[in-house]
């Protein structure tokens, strides 16, 4: 029997590449569709398609031959509002019109919890309201309904939330942290620190995709939340990460009010590499329920949030070099730190 093709779009990002070792260690032919250079030593074993969800001929070539799709790519929240929409929405329907026309077998579509917005309870449930803050959040919660449509229309459209993911070759906004750690500097957290942040290492979002391309038809194709089983405070968790850097420094706390004006003030100027969703929640609780996935999946995550972050932070240390002049707005290489890397003198 000929090997099974998945095609990954944003098979170059973060997520991309550690679902192609996942699918490629279990004897699928895999394809990447992305913008960016597929620069990894697995680019021998990959077809590799450069172009853009938003092109439809590049889309289309890209699924000639698919037997199935994960779709990744995205305009992540520092993008600009035309680019988010234009990628997020509008790609979205490119791919799963092209996969419906190719006869793909099932789309498996990987959204986000920012589809739940600034939430008043916890932990949240699929069936819970959604409210999408900034460009972000609002272009997630429409290329879920894009996913829902094709849905209606025959296709297979397995939807995944995930929480916040980390691991091998993820920077972004965490390479804050890990950076702070590295060079020995106390960390500065909205809030207290004492809510409870729920994040998930990428090794089990693969798996739980992996789950949703194999398992029958009339288990996945549903929508999941997915996340770590097993977490602490954000206090605790991000303590953990100070601790294995060896430097005897501490997570500092800072009133949540005045640090969330500030934020907003370096939004507005440009100074800030935190966005909206991310300096307006980090000091509240966020977690969501993965009961769903875990009895209609039998996903079980392996990785607590503090495996997941010093796995990654593990990572970041082995290959600093590498990225030590990069930054950028996605989530393999460090974000700008502007003017929040002016106060690592004080800690």
């Amino acid at each position: 029997m000929d090997r099974q093709r998945v095609l990954i779009t944003g098979g170059a990002g973060f997520l991309g590449i550690n679902l192609v070792r996942h699918l490629l260690e279990r004897d699928y032919s895999v394809a990447s569709l992305d913008v960016e250079e597929f620069d990894y030593p697995e680019r021998d074993r990959v077809e590799i398609i450069k172009g853009d969800i938003r092109d439809k001929g590049a889309v289309d070539r890209a699924m000639e031959g698919a037997d199935l799709v994960v779709h990744t790519a995205a305009a992540l929240p520092l993008y600009s509002a035309e680019d988010i929409h234009t990628t997020d929405v509008e790609g979205t329907r490119n791919v799963l019109d092209a996969a419906m026309r190719h006869g793909v077998e099932r789309v498996v579509h990987v959204s986000s919890t920012a589809v739940y917005g600034i939430p008043d309870h916890h932990p949240l449930h699929e069936t819970d309201r959604l409210e999408g803050v900034g460009p972000y959040g609002q272009a997630k919660i429409q290329a879920e309904m894009v996913c829902l449509e094709y849905r209606a229309r025959g296709l297979v459209v397995p939807v995944i939330r995930p929480k916040s993911f980390v691991g091998p070759e993820r920077l972004g906004v965490f390479a804050l942290l890990y950076d702070w750690a590295y060079t020995g500097h106390n960390f500065p957290m909205i809030g207290t620190g004492n809510n409870r942040y729920q994040l998930l290492d990428v090794e089990d979002l693969c798996e739980a995709i992996y789950l949703c391309l194999t398992l029958p038809e009339e288990k996945v194709n549903d929508t999941f939340n997915i996340g770590a089983a097993e977490f602490a405070t954000m206090k605790e968790d991000y303590q953990a990460v100070l601790d294995q850097a060896g430097h005897g420094k501490k997570v500092v706390g800072f009133p949540a009010a005045p640090a969330i004006w500030g934020l907003r003030l370096l939004d507005a100027l440009k100074l800030s590499p935190l966005y909206k969703w991310v300096y307006e929640t980090a000091s509240k609780d966020s977690f969501v329920s993965t009961e769903k996935a875990e009895r209609e999946l039998g996903f079980e995550p392996r990785h607590s949030n503090q495996d997941a972050l010093l796995r990654n932070y593990r990572w970041y240390v082995e290959n600093r070099e590498r990225f030590e002049k990069a930054s950028g707005v996605s989530h393999r290489v460090p974000w700008k730190q502007g003017a929040i890397g002016l106060l690592k003198r004080f800690f």
